[in-house]
């Protein structure tokens, strides 16, 4: 069982072990960035629809085998318990902001008609400069594995 921890973090994240029926939440664990926005989603569920798993975990390939490393990389998953089905970077996006209450008055915006194109290019900007935008965790990308998002 993995547990999910941040030193500025005041509660662990639930584990998909910790909600077995709550959609699962895969980001970057290293990222500073990500980090602060899964905990924001995390005070934003009040009903514990989410729990939340790093891309870096092992138990990732059990919960949705046909994500590759790269593709989590570049952006976040929100994977359906009850379907399997998974939504990257800014569907993702789109998908919370009708799942969780406190994300309905984003909803009207992501779900304009033909915005999607625009969400996504926007939504691959920030998730290539996020360890730009706020850092990584200490002793994380040791190899040249986070070098694509300094370039």
């Amino acid at each position: 069982m993995s547990t999910h921890t941040s030193p500025s973090a005041p509660n662990p994240l639930p584990s998909p072990d910790q909600l077995p029926g709550a959609d699962v939440v895969i980001f970057d664990g290293q990222c500073n960035f990500c980090s602060g926005q899964v905990r924001r989603l995390k005070r934003w569920d009040g009903r514990d629809r989410l729990c939340y798993l790093s891309l870096h975990d092992p138990q990732v390939q059990q919960i949705h085998p046909g994500l590759s490393h790269e593709q989590l990389m570049e952006e976040m998953f929100v994977v359906e318990r009850q379907t399997g089905k998974a939504r990257g970077g800014a569907e993702a996006v789109r998908y919370l902001s009708r799942r969780l209450p406190k994300m309905w008055f984003l909803a009207p915006l992501l779900h304009f008609p033909f915005s999607l194109g625009i969400w996504k290019w926007l939504y691959r900007q920030i998730a290539k400069r996020r360890y730009r935008i706020s850092g990584r965790s200490e002793d994380s990308c040791e190899s040249d594995a986070c070098k694509i998002h300094y370039d």
